[in-house]
């Protein structure tokens, strides 16, 4: 078969494999629809985060092809999202509902499709197959209505940003939220978009690009540029989100938290330490959030919230390019990027 793989620094090439078989009787294969591009995976490719080669590609939607003997809940045909994050369904952190932490796919970074041997070498979703452990557990049937390409951001930059709002508004109805940007990609205006689909009180959306401003003034934020250093704080909000991927934005953002509320982060860096304002979030009861998208655990949610509200996946600026383009496309600029077959 031939998948997409990340071979040196700035580089991804289509390359033949074997194709993959069944891992086992509760595993299945699924064919690719539409893979949507992480926020994450161009820097990956550019900056060499994760040793390769490996096969890219994460967030997708695709067919079932095969499944294993012992599969009960899907069958071939049907069309499926693939959460990003390998998990059993079984051991302690799965049956706990944190599926992210799960004990049996363990790797450095976690189980996960699209990561090479970090994230346990579980294969990329832009190939002709993908194996696909514990499928009756993994698996989430696609509701209908919704197309391929929508479905593909669903299963990390989606659930992404809704894990920044979602819950705290759950906690906080009605509540204000601020989200201040600077890396590039989709998760801020993914955070954006659920956060007015939400009904909250006043969402406010501070970026440094103008067309990401442009565009969350387009979903009913309240947007505004950002220019020069990072201010010490902005207005103070209950329902705080740090995208700056800047140790001066994060603190910004931090200080910006009312009291007793709660900020998220979702742009990190590298480094192995990043200053943040301790005394601040003692004096002022903060809590901070740092983590990956725990994907199973928050696509049912995110789910309802499409079929309750006016959330649309695709409201954001996205670029579809069919699957034979992946190679140059991969690297290109885009807010989201989805390849499509």
């Amino acid at each position: 078969m031939r998948q997409l793989v990340y071979t040196q620094p700035g580089r991804v090439e289509w390359r033949d494999s074997p194709g993959p078989e069944l891992t086992d009787e509760h595993s299945a294969l699924v064919e690719p629809l539409a893979v949507a591009r992480c926020d994450l995976d161009a820097p990956m490719v550019e900056r060499d985060l994760f040793p390769g080669p490996y096969p890219v590609g994460h967030e997708l939607t695709g067919r079932i092809a095969a499944v294993g003997r012992q599969v009960t809940r899907h069958a071939p045909g049907e069309t499926v999202i693939v959460p990003y994050q390998v998990s059993c369904g079984h051991c302690g952190p799965c049956t706990a509902g944190t599926f992210a932490a799960c004990a049996t796919y363990r790797a450095p970074i976690g189980g996960s499709f699209g990561f090479g041997p970090m994230g346990g070498g579980h294969g990329g979703a832009m190939a002709d197959l993908l194996a696909v452990p514990a499928a009756d557990h993994l698996l989430v049937t696609a509701p209908p209505g919704l197309s391929p390409s929508a479905l593909a951001t669903l299963s990390d930059n989606v659930v992404d940003g809704y894990r920044s709002v979602g819950p705290p508004l759950a906690a906080q109805p009605g509540a204000d939220v601020l989200i201040v940007a600077d890396a590039p990609g989709s998760v801020a205006l993914y955070a954006a978009a659920v956060a007015v689909a939400l009904n909250p009180g006043h969402v406010r959306f501070v970026d440094t690009d103008p067309d990401r401003v442009q565009a969350a003034a387009a979903l009913g934020a309240d947007a505004a540029r950002h220019h020069g250093t990072w201010p010490r704080r902005f207005g103070e909000a209950p329902i705080t989100v740090d995208a700056t991927g800047h140790p001066d934005g994060l603190a910004a953002v931090v200080r910006s938290t009312a009291r007793y509320g709660h900020c998220t982060i979702l742009a990190f860096g590298f480094d192995p330490v990043t200053p943040v304002p301790l005394t601040e979030m003692y004096t002022r009861g903060i809590t901070v959030h740092i983590s990956r998208a725990d994907s199973l655990r928050y696509l049912p949610r995110v789910l309802k919230l499409i079929a309750t509200t006016a959330f649309d996946p695709l409201a954001i600026p996205t670029t579809i390019r069919p699957w034979d383009q992946a190679a140059d496309a991969w690297l290109k600029p885009a807010v989201k990027l989805i390849i499509e077959r």
